[in-house]
């Protein structure tokens, strides 16, 4: 098992969380390898793969049929709460 750390760019760069990925060490090489190829960082490869993950939920009619019944659900909560 390989391990990527993304940090923030900088100490005081409170737009960016800092996340630990653990890939196998197949993934790991072959998201180096195409990183490389793209001529960008480990870090902006993750950083697109995870864009085109969250794009893709969005376009999925089912994804957003479940967002909507967590919200309705927490909605609920939050108003029981606030009584």
């Amino acid at each position: 098992m390989v391990t990527f750390c993304i940090v923030r760019d900088t100490i005081l760069d409170m737009e960016h969380k800092a996340f630990t990925v653990r890939l196998d060490p197949n993934q790991a090489a072959d998201l180096e390898a195409t990183a490389a190829a793209d001529g960008i960082s480990i870090a902006e490869a993750i950083r697109q793969a995870v864009a085109e993950r969250i794009e893709a939920r969005r376009q999925d009619p089912e994804f957003q049929a479940r967002i909507r019944s967590i919200i309705e659900q927490n909605q609920r909560v939050l108003e029981r709460l606030a009584e």
